[in-house]
This record gives structure tokens, sequence and C-alpha cells, in this order.
């Protein structure tokens, strides 16, 4: 039996700009140093035991035409000036033998820490209520990631967020972002 469940995982992000909506997303692929490969979108699930390792070492372990499954957020825009986001959210339980959970969420009009905080929330409350953790959906999110830090089966969350204002002169610019599981 094929075993496909990934032993590495690490994040990237790009952006791209381009007059083509398709060659803008192109773009950002290159951007974040995955455009020679087949993008497989996947459900987010993070991997029992899987390790999160830097971007450097995640990109020397791919080859060009390589099938890559992915947890990944795209937003692109044609519009001047526009603020767009693309982000991955990461939730991880402290008992390695758990899954955790990734998210993906783009916005307009978000910053940076607007976008990633909202995903990396996105992914903590996935993964706390499948650990049972009780929490108040109308708390903020620091009073969330305090009581979950309490509850000690939350070993850490984090977030990939790639932002850009649309182009000046309407091309368009794609946001990408992504969790690449390497089995």
């Amino acid at each position: 039996m094929l075993d496909l469940v990934a032993k590495k995982l690490f994040l990237t992000k790009g952006k791209g700009v381009h007059e083509d909506r398709l060659t803008s997303f192109e773009y950002a692929l290159r951007d974040a140093g995955i455009a020679g490969t087949n993008i497989v979108l996947i459900s987010s699930i993070f991997p029992p035991g899987a390790k999160l390792v830097p971007r450097s070492e995640g990109l020397k372990l791919i080859k060009p035409g390589q099938v890559l499954f992915t947890i990944y957020s795209r937003n692109q825009t044609n519009e001047p000036h526009r603020l767009i986001s693309a982000s991955v959210g990461i939730a991880q339980p402290s008992d390695p033998k758990r899954y955790g959970y990734l998210s993906e969420y783009e916005a307009f009009g978000q910053n940076e820490k607007q976008a990633g905080d909202y995903a990396e929330d996105i992914a903590a409350q996935m993964l706390a209520s499948s650990l049972g953790i009780k929490f108040d959906l109308n708390k903020s999110w620091d009073e969330k990631r305090q009581q979950w830090k309490i509850s000690g089966q939350i070993y850490k969350s984090m977030n990939i967020t790639q932002t850009a204002v649309g182009d000046t002169k309407g091309r368009w610019t794609t946001v990408f972002a992504a969790a690449v599981l390497v089995l």
C-alpha cells in the first residue's frame, strides 16, 4: 500500500504582476519557488509526526515536474491600489502523534497582521474543537490563544501571509501563500 502521509512541510509565499491573470499567478508561484511543479490542493490536515522545515530546506526536497500536495491561499485583483492578502494558518497539537490543522484565508483590505491572525485563529479553532477544548467564539484572538495555552494541548500556531497592493496600471496582481507537504 502506498504511504502518502507527509513527513515534512514547508511554508512559502509569493506575489506576481502581469497583464494576464494566469501569468500573474505563474509569477507568484515563481516567487514562491514552486512554479516548476504540479500543485494539488488538498484539505487542511497537518499530518501526525510531520516536521515543519525552513523554506530553504523544503525547496531542496522538490524537483521539477513533481506533484506537490499543498494547502494554499490565492487572491488576485486588477484594481489599482486595492490591498489583497492570502494566508495559511497552522495549529499544531502538543502531542506529535495527533494531527493538526491548516487553514486558507484570502481577503481584500486587510494587512498582513490582520489576515495572518485570522488564518491562524481559524486553524487553532479547528484544532481546539477536535481536541475538545472549550472556547468562546466571541473572545478576541489573544484571549482564545491564552485559553489554549493554558489547556496545554496546543503546541503552537503560526501563519504565512502574502499581501500586495494592486498594480497602479491595472495589471493583474496575485498573492499566494502555501504549506507544501513533502512525502
